[in-house]
């Protein structure tokens, strides 16, 4: 390497960078000067080789390397099923910039949930808590509104204790429902001068409303955003999809595994995905916890979540087991089998 700055990014500040990736290749490098030596096998130098070739392209396209990008860097080379997106293609890829931050895809599926937001009409972003389905979505919204490629976005989210809590809280109907929007207008304050949002929001160019006030409309030239989809009903989600207008696009974002529907109801985005695989036009995309983007841990939390489950829910009882519980009476508390359940 012949410049002495792109030697620095590399190696990041006071060697940091250089010593994580001595810590995460198996092949030895030294540097001396400009210039960087690897050495071992032939498999780890030229695994290596890769990793330090894309950090240098990452570099080269205006990103900062960060302790961040070489681990995800190594991650995605390391995965047999990344060949056909480079590291430095994924973790450079620019959604929106303000005040000198940018948003960008960190992972390789997450790359590929905002391609297929550019590619289809009907997006579904499905995965576990931090994996970036609704940041990602916002931005590329905000995006395509920038680009004038939609008149508004519209955002929405199920107010699944409606019937229940809400009415006791204090206030307006809009100071009720505010708290199930609040991650919306978070996400919306990352991405816009925060001094424009209400201005948009008056003018009707941004609209942040529950689920239950898209029902009736036909939403044209917008971007619509439905969060937190699990906790809508197979009727709710029939509605919302139903909405879709001439020039709009959707993306539903929600986590099968944190459904919060009353009384056992099955949840919307659970059906859905039956019903619509075969549809033209309409695009699952699976994030996992590979993917998550907040703390190390919450990836981990997530996998020991998923396995407690798989080893201790015990399946629903089918109706023999539930007339055998009411006994032959059909009285709850009478005969054998109620006895041998209750104890």
């Amino acid at each position: 390497m012949n410049d002495e700055r792109q030697m620095v990014g590399l190696l990041g500040s006071r060697d940091s960078l250089l010593r994580l990736l001595e810590d995460n290749l198996a092949a030895d490098i030294h540097v001396r000067g400009n210039r960087v030596t690897l050495r071992g096998s032939a498999g780890e130098v030229a695994f290596a080789e890769r990793t330090v070739r894309e950090l240098l392209a990452l570099q080269e396209s205006g990103s900062v390397i960060t302790p961040d990008a070489v681990r995800r860097t190594i991650g995605m080379l390391a995965d047999p099923g990344g060949a056909a997106d480079s590291p430095s293609q994924v973790l450079g890829l620019n959604i929106i910039s303000r005040r000198g931050r940018t948003i960008r895809p960190k992972t390789l599926n997450q790359k590929r949930y905002v391609d297929a937001i550019d590619q289809h009409t009907i997006v579904f972003g499905i995965g576990p808590a931090g994996t970036g389905k609704t940041y990602l979505a916002m931005a590329k919204a905000v995006q395509a509104l920038q680009a004038k490629q939609v008149n508004r976005i519209i955002l929405t989210r199920p107010a699944v204790e409606a019937g229940e809590r809400l009415g006791f809280l204090p206030g307006t109907l809009s100071d009720k429902i505010d708290p199930y929007l609040r991650p919306l207008y978070d996400a919306l304050h990352d991405m816009l001068d925060p001094e424009s949002i209400p201005r948009l929001m008056a003018a009707g160019t941004i609209e942040v409303a529950p689920l239950a006030y898209m029902r009736g409309r036909t939403l044209n030239d917008a971007f619509i955003i439905l969060d937190e989809a699990q906790n809508t009903t197979p009727e709710q989600m029939k509605m919302f999809l139903t909405r879709l207008g001439f020039g709009s696009k959707i993306v539903v974002t929600g986590d099968v595994t944190q459904v919060d529907l009353p009384g056992g109801q099955r949840s919307g985005l659970q059906v859905v995905r039956n019903i619509l695989t075969d549809v033209d036009d309409v695009f699952f995309s699976l994030l996992t916890s590979t993917d998550v983007v907040r703390h190390r841990l919450v990836g981990h939390i997530v996998d020991a979540y998923a396995r407690w489950d798989a080893t201790n829910t015990a399946p629903a009882p089918d109706r023999q087991e539930r007339r055998l519980a009411r006994g032959s009476s059909g009285r709850p508390g009478h005969g054998r089998a109620a006895g041998e359940i209750a104890r």
